[in-house]
């Protein structure tokens, strides 16, 4: 069953608040390097790993109905760090997902960014995500975390599939529109690709991910 990316993560994250001035890289995949990132399962293990596409290092995600998450600890304050900047590309959605309930809870690419609480309860989470039919801007509840974790379609369809695309968020913004309040400090950021629900096989690459002011 997946939930707000596994009990371990929310106990570690709930320890990683703090702040962080100027620009934080948190995924330097185009350096090769994947410190600190650590394996969170679910259901079956996702392969990550470093590859080069046309020239650039990225980070490889490939689900056969597999789900398990990248996740790593780090220590951002959002109104010193906003915006989230990141690129992805899919090879293609997962035709059986839709993301309205469990049985349809499967993305070919996700972003999530945690807000912690030292209460579990009070844990938050943002989800980006490149959906497979809901449309662009549609937020919901997450199927198994419910309201702690809202999720974002940020990409959807096909219309973009094989390409490279590049997004920038204002976490601040976003964590008032999910949630209706100011944002904690940003505890975790994690990649998952998963297709455990609905059986299919998923491949998306990652580009590095970075926080930064506005």
């Amino acid at each position: 069953m997946k939930r707000l990316l596994g009990a371990g993560l929310l106990l570690m994250a709930a320890l990683a608040l703090g702040a962080a001035a100027g620009v934080l890289t948190v995924g330097n995949f185009s350096a090769g390097d994947l410190q600190g990132w650590e394996t969170e399962e679910f259901q079956g293990l996702t392969s990550y790993s470093l590859t080069e596409v046309q020239g650039r290092k990225v980070l490889k995600a490939v689900s056969q109905g597999s789900a398990s998450a990248l996740i790593k600890k780090i220590e951002a304050d959002p109104a010193q760090t906003p915006m989230l900047s990141w690129s992805w590309k899919i090879k293609g959605i997962l035709p059986k997902g839709h993301g309205l309930n469990k049985a349809g809870d499967d993305f070919a690419a996700r972003v999530y960014v945690v807000f912690p609480s030292f209460w579990f309860w009070n844990t938050r989470a943002i989800n980006y995500v490149w959906a497979n039919k809901l449309p662009v801007g549609r937020v919901w509840p997450n199927a198994f975390a419910g309201d702690n974790v809202m999720m974002m379609a940020v990409n959807s369809g096909d219309g973009q599939a094989g390409q490279w695309v590049s997004h920038r968020r204002d976490l601040a913004a976003d964590f008032r529109r999910c949630f209706g309040q100011e944002p904690p400090a940003i505890g975790a950021v994690a990649v998952m690709t998963d297709s455990d629900n609905t059986s299919h096989k998923a491949i998306a690459y990652y580009g590095d991910i970075t926080l930064g002011p506005r």
